[in-house]
């Protein structure tokens, strides 16, 4: 049966971005790649042990020398569960993180959601789940 393996996200600087996601969502580098040849290094992040036990992943992918993408429009969000988004937007905020929707109810109903941004500006939704 098909499953979801992973989202792949290119960044600007690997070391930051690892730390971001780390520091702020308790993920875990689970793997590293550097690939001299392709002038490429990859990092997968994710919680226990991500596709080992059949959960998603992301894969940052840092290309040698290039600092900055432009996103586009095509690309929405990435979604993060939470059991406290004001706490964990607090805690983003302390880290040096941007928020840029706080804490609240989606629009017409009653689930607590967030936007954050990663580094280089990603969004990421932060849903409130128990």
């Amino acid at each position: 049966m098909p499953r979801f393996l992973h989202t792949m996200l290119r960044v600007g600087d690997l070391d930051r971005s690892v730390a971001f996601y780390t520091r702020m969502f308790g993920m875990t580098e689970l793997r590293r790649r550097d690939v001299p040849d392709g002038k490429y290094t990859l990092a997968f992040l994710g919680y226990n042990d991500g596709n080992a036990n059949g959960e998603a992943e992301i894969e940052l992918t840092y290309n040698y020398g290039v600092d900055h993408y432009d996103q586009g429009s095509a690309f929405g969000h990435l979604a993060v569960a939470v059991p406290d988004v004001t706490a964990t937007c607090e805690t983003i905020r302390q880290g040096g993180g941007k928020i840029t929707r706080e804490a609240g109810p989606v629009k017409f109903g009653t689930t607590v959601i967030a936007f954050v941004e990663d580094p280089d500006g990603y969004k990421i939704e932060l849903i409130e789940r128990s």
